[in-house]
């Protein structure tokens, strides 16, 4: 990440605080006359949006050629890293939201399960969260420097 241009960092900063706010602000995890809570918000939300706010902007950086005059193409991706990513982004948002709030939770299990079963798990899903989009950033960041070997052009004859 040292050898980063500017425009990735750039990504990284405003794809971070994008996926912060689109946790934070739905789940009222940050106040905001819109979204409410009926549960009070629990002092690990916190670091768990941050959290996956600051992997999910390195993790889309990883994605943002590092100039436009490189002739690199953006390729097919084989790993699963950014579907793990997103996937944890997911996660981290049922994780710090309100377990009263949530309209699948009280559909699948109702209020009282909500409270009694959905709300112990919620630490665990954000832990869940972040070891997903961590998974992902590593893969991403440990193979920016290779690249994926083109099929043999085929000779003529």
């Amino acid at each position: 990440m040292s050898g980063w241009s500017p425009r990735r960092w750039y990504a990284a900063v405003l794809s971070g605080l994008g996926i912060g706010f689109l946790i934070a602000l739905p789940t009222a995890v940050i106040p905001n006359p819109i979204f409410g809570r009926a549960i009070e918000t629990t002092w690990w939300s916190y670091p768990t949006v941050v959290c996956s706010a600051l992997l999910g902007g390195i993790l889309i950086a990883t994605y943002v050629r590092e100039s436009l005059t490189d002739p690199e193409v953006a390729a097919q991706n084989t790993d699963n890293s950014f579907r793990l990513g997103t996937l944890g982004g997911f996660i981290s948002f049922f994780a710090v939201g309100c377990p009263v709030c949530n309209k699948l939770v009280l559909l699948a299990i109702g209020s009282s399960g909500a409270v009694s079963w959905f709300a112990p798990i919620q630490p665990f899903l954000a832990v869940i969260s972040l070891l997903f989009m961590l998974w992902a950033v590593n893969v991403r960041l440990t193979n920016q420097d290779s690249c994926s070997l083109a099929p043999p052009a085929q000779s003529q004859l």
